[in-house]
């Protein structure tokens, strides 16, 4: 019999509840089209096309489905064309703003590399990238003006001395960021590079998760050097009272668009069990995640509306059958560690952190630094997470000479704090995404400040990004710089940024994390961008008590003397 209503009429059948694209919950429709790509081939499978037809026949063979997607789980994106200003960057169709060139991500898990690394990523940059090359703030190398015809051949190389670009880019588990100073520091109890290499080794490259509903953000690390809050999982060297040194498990942390901080599950994990609890939480996004509108497809998102108690019931139920163990918070250190500087390794020698400008270097440079790391007695390189980088292994008597000769390459030892606090990301230059230019800006702001305030006595970081994606973390830094257009002061559209103000992460003792102050309509162009950060700096040291970091000060100041 009909169910009628009221007046007679058949009754409306319950609205069923829209899906999110959840794979456990059997939400397999409708597609997003980054969706359907993934369903239509895996992403891995691309390179035997790079390799066998791409290669041969060069870019005007390129699928477009292949070009625009899958190619980045191969670390590989298209490079913005020359010459389309940022006022066009949201308006034009992908291939109008393709080159036919690419940036190039090779991974660097751990941020560590040998000599021998060092100098083939130095030599295909010179060969194959006009020279180029970047350091990220994801411990990657990032080349440009890469061609699709010099991939096999680039490739070869880089296996040969252990390297990959394999899913450094692409809806996967990103490059595993860990300490430039693991198995090193005199500070650290549990080296985390046989977890790191175990994960690399196991899942990366092979198809149980390379299709997840977005990127992948890792990080595992004894100390407190890296970015733990904004990665979608990060596990943190803590002691536990009963079972000794182990880690903390944080979940959830992203910025972009909607900034988020990790959150601590509350539990232990041994050093033995981090590639299985990494790979649970891993299996939870594959199945759980949000598959239906993209701008919410990353883990932040389950995270933030599960809450972690049902995230941990979850991941120990479905996903590792058994209980994890509840686990004290992680002590911070007192002050934050950026490992810039001469310092002493556990073993007795010693290590030097050097900081190029804004990351930027080149495969000359890195070939040169190769050749005075040998020159020195060491074998060994990091990468830092703040687009910086470490010589390991110095006999005291050799750190001088290193220090000197690393500024005869442009690499300081002992930078300035503007130099040593700046990041920028891509930018314009070779970005499609990007909506002003990033790298020479910071640049030519670093060399500004160092002129004008190179003696001041305080740290204030600065991140500049070229456009609202946050990768160079913008609402984590003392002033965070997002690129858009903006009014001149002729009235003309040029480049400029938003200015985000007091921002953090908890990275030493009583830091609070947050993403800072934003005033309305705080923005300034770029040209006049030196000119302000100098204003701001000098009201900060004038206006500040004894001790008052510059966050701290934003969050009293007036709005007027924040502009």
């Amino acid at each position: 019999m009909a169910v009628t209503s009221s007046e007679g009429r058949p009754a409306a059948r319950p609205r069923k509840a829209r899906g999110e694209g959840q794979w456990a919950l059997g939400h397999r429709e409708p597609l997003n089209p980054n969706e359907r790509t993934k369903k239509d081939d895996n992403p891995l499978n691309v390179r035997a096309r790079i390799e066998n037809i791409y290669a041969h026949r060069g870019f005007g063979s390129i699928d477009p489905q292949d070009l625009r997607g899958r190619f980045r789980w191969w670390g590989l994106y298209t490079q913005r064309k020359p010459g389309i200003d940022g006022g066009r960057t949201a308006i034009l169709e992908p291939h109008e703003l393709d080159d036919e060139y690419f940036m190039l991500r090779v991974r660097v898990d751990g941020g560590q590399l040998d000599l021998d690394q060092l100098r083939t990523i130095a030599t295909i940059s010179q060969e194959f990238g006009r020279d180029t090359a970047d350091i990220t703030d994801r411990q990657n190398i990032q080349l440009h003006w890469i061609r699709v015809e010099d991939m096999p051949e680039i490739w070869r190389r880089l296996e040969a001395v252990g390297l990959q670009t394999t899913e450094a880019c692409g809806d996967c588990p990103r490059v595993v960021l860990g300490s430039p100073v693991a198995g090193i520091s005199a500070d650290e109890k549990l080296d985390a590079t046989p977890a790191i290499d175990a994960i690399v080794e196991r899942f990366v490259g092979a198809k149980e998760f390379s299709n997840l509903p977005r990127k992948f953000k890792s990080s595992i690390s004894w100390l407190a050097d890296m970015p733990y809050e904004v990665n979608d999982i990060s596990f943190l060297g803590v002691d536990h009272p009963e079972y000794g040194p182990g880690f903390d498990l944080w979940v959830g942390g992203g910025l972009s668009t909607n900034p988020m901080l990790a959150q601590r599950l509350g539990v232990w994990v041994p050093i033995a069990e981090v590639p299985e609890v990494w790979a649970g939480v891993v299996g939870i996004f594959r199945d759980y995640g949000y598959r239906r509108l993209r701008h919410r497809a990353r883990l932040k998102f389950l995270v933030a509306d599960w809450g972690v108690e049902r995230f941990r019931e979850v991941l120990e139920k479905e996903y590792l059958g058994r209980t994890l163990l509840d686990g004290p918070a992680p002590e911070l250190p007192e002050k934050p560690i950026d490992h810039i500087g001469v310092h002493r390794q556990a073993d007795g020698r010693f290590y030097v952190g050097a900081a190029p400008v804004v990351g930027r270097t080149s495969g000359t440079q890195l070939a040169q630094l190769a050749d005075l790391v040998e020159a020195h007695g060491s074998g060994r390189v990091r990468l830092t997470p703040y687009q910086k980088l470490l010589v390991l292994d110095l006999a005291q008597e050799r750190v001088d000479s290193l220090v000197t000769a690393l500024r005869g390459i442009g690499l300081e030892a002992r930078p300035s704090s503007w130099r040593r606090g700046t990041m920028a990301c891509t930018g314009i230059e070779f970005c499609k995404l990007a909506i002003v230019e990033t790298k020479r800006r910071g640049e030519e702001l670093v060399a500004r400040l160092e002129e004008r305030l190179g003696d001041m006595d305080a740290d204030i970081s600065i991140h500049i990004n070229g456009c609202p994606n946050a990768c160079a973390r913008t609402q984590t830094a003392d002033i965070g710089l997002k690129g858009q257009i903006v009014m001149g002061p002729d009235g003309q559209q040029v480049e400029g940024f938003q200015v985000h103000l007091g921002g953090g992460l908890g990275m030493a003792e009583g830091q609070q994390a947050g993403f800072g102050r934003k005033v309305r309509g705080l923005k300034t162009t770029a040209d006049e961008l030196p000119e302000y950060v100098e204003r701001l700096a000098r009201r900060y040291l004038d206006g500040r008590t004894e001790g008052e970091a510059f966050a701290t000060w934003v969050m009293r100041a007036d709005e007027e003397a924040l502009r």
